[in-house]
């Protein structure tokens, strides 16, 4: 494994685990030629899944780009990292445990629109508007009707 500061390719692994409810093994190494410290993940390769964009366009999916979108929802709310990454892990299982090679990114804005509701509804209504993009305040004000109906449920 390659040192992330010096370069360097040897290591010793000083600690192992399982993370990611056993989905991965987090190793804790030290740089054989530095002595920093520091973290790796080892997962299974997977197949790779295929994300179909509204447009059609086909790409690999990215976790990364989930997250960002939940975090930029989240940004100045209660929402810690960790509960904004077990969103992104559960939206991965679920997607993944249906054995499906491809998902449309549609499937993926319901699956975050759905967790974000729940957890903090602001986030949700930020993440809806960009999601569903809003042309008019009516629409906008339509979403929080729909909110406000859940909640009195």
């Amino acid at each position: 494994m390659k040192c992330p500061f010096c370069g360097f390719t040897e290591s010793k692994v000083l600690d192992s685990r399982p993370a990611d409810d056993g989905n991965a093994i987090r190793r804790r190494r030290e740089c054989a030629d530095c002595v920093r410290r520091f973290t790796t993940y080892e997962k299974i390769d997977e197949i790779p899944l295929i994300v179909v964009k509204k447009d059609g366009r086909r790409e690999v999916f990215d976790r990364t780009k989930i997250l960002g979108g939940i975090i930029k929802a989240g940004e100045k709310r209660s929402i810690s990292m960790q509960q904004m990454e077990q969103i992104v892990n559960d939206i991965e299982k679920e997607i993944r445990n249906k054995m499906d090679t491809e998902v449309g990114s549609e499937q993926i804005g319901e699956f975050v629109m759905d967790r974000l509701r729940k957890l903090d509804e602001v986030a949700y209504v930020r993440f809806a508007s960009v999601y569903r993009q809003f042309q008019d305040i009516n629409s906008f004000i339509d979403e929080l009707e729909k909110l406000l109906k859940r909640k009195a449920k």
